[in-house]
Parts: C-alpha cells; sequence; structure tokens
C-alpha cells in the first residue's frame, strides 16, 4: 500500500487548519492521508513513544502501529494512545518480520536508534521494496551516507524518504537543519550578501530524560573525528607548493569558495555560547553530526561545525576525559558502549531528576556583508519536544511535501520550500523561546569565544 497514496501534486503551501487543545495543535491532514496507518519502529521507547503520543494528538484519525520487541512495554503504549493504536512485535534484523509489517502502512517512522556502527539501512531497505514512505531520527554521518546512496532505488519504487531527522543532541536535527536553510533562503532572497558560515548549537541538561538510547548515543560520538568545513584552510606545504604552482592556485581558489574539509578531535573546541530566555550561556564542545556535512553540500555554505553541550558541567568533563583516557575503538564498539551504558545509566538517572531536561538549539548564519542572524529553539521538556518535532515531519510526509527518493531534511525535494514554515509551527509548539531570522544582538549578550587552535 503506502508510498504514492500519500502524495500531494500542488505546490501551494499547506494551510494548516488548527485548534487549540491545551497546549496542542489539531492538524486536518488531506482526505486521502487522513486515515493513514503509521508504523513507530522503537515506538515502545522514549524517542518513539514520545513521537506515537505526539502523532495521536495532532491527528487523531491517524491509525498508529506501535513497534517493539516488548509486548507488555507495546500494551502499555497502546493503552496511552486509545483506541486507533496497536502493537505489533517487529525484530528490524528480521528482513520477513519487518517487510510483513511494513506491506500494511502508509509510512514508517524508525526510531529504533541508535544509528551509529550500524553495518546497514535495512529498515530503509525494507521501505523501498514494500513501496512505503520512510523517516528516521539518524544522528550518524555513516548511516546518513549509506541511506543517500538508496535514493535512486526509492525513486525507481516511488517512495518518498526522509534521513537525519535526527534526535541528537538537540530536539530534531532535522529541525535544525530546516531552520538553517529558512535563513539561507531569507538571505539570498534579499542578496544582501552570501552566506558564509554557519554553526550550530546544541544544549540538553543531563540525557533529556531520553533514556539509555541517547546515552549510548553520547559515547559513539566521541569514538569519531569531527569533521567541519572551514573556508581558506591551506594544507599543502611550501615545497608542494613550488612544485606544483598551478595546481596550488586552483586548489586554493576552490578553498576560499567552498571551505576545506578538517577532522578535529570530539568534544574539543569549546565555545561559551548564548542560548538565549531560559537558558542562558552554556559551554559546547565540537562533536560530529550529519547535518554539517549536508548543510555544507545541500545550502553551500563553506565554513560549517556542530558543538554540543549538556548540565550539570561535570558531564561535560566527563566528556572531555574519555575521549582522552579511552581509546577510540572502544568508544566505536557497540558491545563495549553498551557495558558503559549499563555501568553509568543509575548515576545518569539520578542526576538526571535533578538538572531536569531543558533543551535548545542555536543556528547562527554569518554572511559575507558581516551580518549575523539566528534562531533559537528552547523547551522545558526533551522528551517531550523530540515527539512533537518528529511528528511535524511525519506530517509533512504524509500531506506529501516529500519526492520520490532519499533526501535531507534541507533538501527542497525532502521538506519543500512552501512546507517549511508550516513545519517549524508545528515542531515549535510548546517552546518557551522560538525565534528566527533575528540579529544576534536582539536575543543574546555578544557570545565570549574561548575556543583554542582552528574557530570554525
Amino acid at each position: 500500500m503506502a508510498g504514492g497514496c500519500v502524495r500531494l501534486k500542488s505546490a501551494i503551501p499547506i494551510p494548516m487548519a488548527c485548534a487549540r487543545e491545551g497546549e496542542h495543535l489539531t492538524v486536518n491532514l488531506p482526505d486521502k492521508a487522513r486515515n493513514s496507518r503509521v508504523l513507530v519502529l522503537g515506538g515502545t521507547g522514549r524517542v518513539g513513544g514520545s513521537t506515537a503520543i505526539a502523532l495521536s494528538k495532532l491527528c487523531p484519525d491517524l491509525r498508529l502501529v506501535v513497534a517493539g520487541r516488548n509486548r507488555e512495554k507495546g500494551a502499555a503504549m497502546v493503552a496511552t494512545l486509545g483506541g486507533n493504536s496497536e502493537f505489533s512485535e517487529v525484530d528490524i534484523n528480521n528482513v520477513n518480520s519487518l517487510e510483513a509489517v511494513l506491506s500494511d502502512v502508509d509510512l514508517v517512522v524508525h526510531a529504533a536508534g541508535p544509528f551509529q556502527q550500524a553495518e546497514k539501512c535495512s529498515v530503509l531497505e525494507a521501505a523501498i521494496n514494500t513501496k512505503t514512505a520512510y523517516l528516521d531520527v539518524c544522528d550518524d554521518t555513516n548511516y546518513a551516507s549509506r541511506a543517500k546512496s538508496l535514493s535512486d532505488r526509492a525513486v525507481d519504487a516511488n517512495i518518498p524518504a526522509i534521513t537525519t531527522g535526527g534526535i541528537y543532541p538537540g530536539v530534531s536535527n532535522a529541525m535544525i537543519t530546516v531552520m538553517a536553510a529558512e535563513l539561507v533562503r531569507a538571505v539570498r532572497s534579499e542578496s544582501k550578501g552570501e552566506p558564509e558560515r554557519l554553526r550550530f548549537y546544541y544544549y540538553t541538561a543531563g540525557t533529556g530524560g531520553a533514556g539509555p538510547t541517547i546515552l549510548a548515543t553520547s559515547f559513539l560520538l566521541l569514538g569519531e573525528e569531527v569533521v567541519a568545513y572551514n573556508k581558506g584552510q591551506f594544507l599543502l606545504s611550501i615545497s608542494y607548493f613550488t612544485l606544483h604552482l598551478n595546481f596550488y592556485m586552483r586548489h586554493m581558489i576552490w578553498s576560499m569558495q567552498s571551505g576545506e574539509k578538517i577532522k578535529l578531535k570530539p568534544y574539543s573546541g569549546m565555545l561559551n555560547i548564548d542560548f538565549g530566555r531560559g537558558i542562558g550561556k552554556r559551554d559546547v564542545y565540537l562533536l560530529n553530526l550529519p547535518e554539517v556535512r549536508s548543510a555544507h553540500e545541500v545550502l553551500g555554505i563553506p565554513t560549517v561545525s556542530a558543538r554540543f553541550g549538556t548540565a550539570p558541567f561535570f558531564w561535560n568533563w566527563g566528556m572531555i576525559a574519555m575521549t582522552s583516557l579511552l581509546p577510540p575503538e572502544s568508544l566505536r564498539d557497540r558491545s563495549k558502549v553498551q557495558q558503559l551504558v549499563q555501568l553509568f545509566d543509575p548515576v545518569v538517572r539520578a542526576v538526571d531528576g535533578i538538572a531536569g531536561e531543558r533543551v535548545s538549539m542555536r543556528v547562527d548564519l554569518e554572511c559575507s556583508n558581516g551580518r549575523n542572524i539566528v534562531g533559537i529553539f528552547s523547551h522545558k521538556r526533551l522528551s517531550v519536544s523530540v515527539g512533537t518535532a518528529t511528528a511535524a515531519f511525519a506530517l509533512a510526509v504524509l500531506e506529501g511535501s516529500t519526492q520520490p527518493g532519499v533526501w535531507f531534511p534541507e533538501e527542497p525535494e525532502g521538506i519543500a520550500t512552501e512546507a517549511r514554515e508550516v513545519l517549524l509551527k508545528r515542531a515549535a509548539q510548546g517552546a518557551f523561546n522560538f525565534v528566527m531570522n533575528k540579529p544576534a544582538w536582539m536575543v543574546e549578550t555578544d557570545p565570549k569565544e574561548l575556543g583554542l587552535g582552528i574557530y570554525v
């Protein structure tokens, strides 16, 4: 079933017909998509469960299939969601089991992470085989690259798919990349300077109440070199310059225009960044996140980087210690990381109870004329807002915003340009601070740059 039955042909902006129910919007989907069946893989977990709850509140007519391996947890979630839901026991490593349940749904939301060190995109391949629309909350660069390599197959199957709708370290990596795309579009439409530097900043109190999967993701990311892009990094030696003048000049011109790919140590390059009202200034550190590469390539920004920080402050010290004391190969080993999670999880849970779960994302865009604009999203509860943001992207796919193929959220084929404003409004509901396209001085004091070495 699926895929084709939920696509819309119109390029007209999608209206957000809604009514207030407490703090929740109610979205009226087009007739052909209103009763769609949506499968949430990992639906008994913190992230998948939050997504299913958000979908049930946004669109009560949707038929939700919560999938996981624990029937007791599944029954509890179905009881929470109500009569328009059901549980399905699914092992994502079992192709037959996976394709059987996918064959009877219109959209699959893959929230069964962590995605780090996964060898295959099994769920996406099964979605293509069964012609089912697809959305994942991937937050891993390598997984995202493998997913993109399946784009031609998705086109042939006529299914829309969005990858890197990640949920860590922000509410939704997809949301912040769409925010970035809107900032870039606004600047270019005014023809006042060219975007030159894009920086993603994330802050989460503790794990944000999102559970062991988020803790595992944190540790796995510490085992990866950070990829960033920096305009004008010239790494060729003088002797090479002397011997290969023409090549060097061509390389230099390219670097000045498009930015050089550089690799940095994880959890280094600290900056003290102001996340505005309700969050304030927080220390953030470099992490290897997929939106850096996709924003560089899709949006054409020469300098791009991403940083993350947490609270209490000693968790940051712990992350720095792990990158210094543990060999990277240990932090890239999922089995060893799971042992670390079991060791630290009780302590993290206890501290989370004190730290709370506030979350904030900030994106900064600097232009050639010196203009600097920002977007900020802040919410009191990551465990709630992550589901709302993921649900907003699921609705965009159901409404027909996504073309056949595998897309990053900031690509117009992933989320149509005219659908971005509605998507961001839905994703930001419940936020206590959400601003877009404002000069930095309007939302914060000047950030104090404390990083040493290369600043990207």
